[in-house]
């Protein structure tokens, strides 16, 4: 019992603290438990865009030529065709959003969009405007 008494008159300010500690975040984790019961949020769904669908530009081409008279012919297929068209033109592309440059065969570069797509033709035009060499990229 002596030791008990000198564990507790040495260490007193410690055990204390710890316990307050302990109380604290017992009784914000039930708060926050109490809180997140009244929200009645839907989960977040993230869908993977379907890998193999991608057509080239001239299957684009003639999928609007021969679908023409069909009324449920959809418009972005035909704005996908000038941001194809510039990248290829380009020796590297980039987004007005960022501040990186890719090559146009880059995976990166295709998912730009097309109002976005800024056209480089050399790395120095890319470099003088600020931006950054991408390092998903292989050159």
């Amino acid at each position: 019992m002596k030791m008990i008494k000198e564990f507790w008159i040495e260490y007193e300010y410690k055990i204390i603290l710890s316990i307050g500690f302990l109380l604290v975040a017992a009784i914000s984790f039930e708060f926050g438990y109490m809180q997140a019961g009244t929200i009645n949020s839907s989960p977040i769904i993230i869908e993977k865009p379907a890998v193999g669908s991608e057509i080239s530009p001239e299957g684009r081409v003639s999928s609007i030529m021969e679908s023409e008279s069909a009324v449920t012919q959809k418009a972005p297929v035909v704005a996908d065709l000038p941001a194809t068209a510039g990248q290829a033109n380009c020796a590297f592309v980039g987004s007005k959003n960022s501040n990186k440059y890719y090559p146009p065969t880059c995976s990166y570069a295709k998912r730009i969009k097309p109002e976005n797509l800024v056209c480089f033709k050399t790395a120095q035009e890319a470099l003088a405007q600020g931006r950054i060499i991408s390092s998903g990229c292989k050159y």
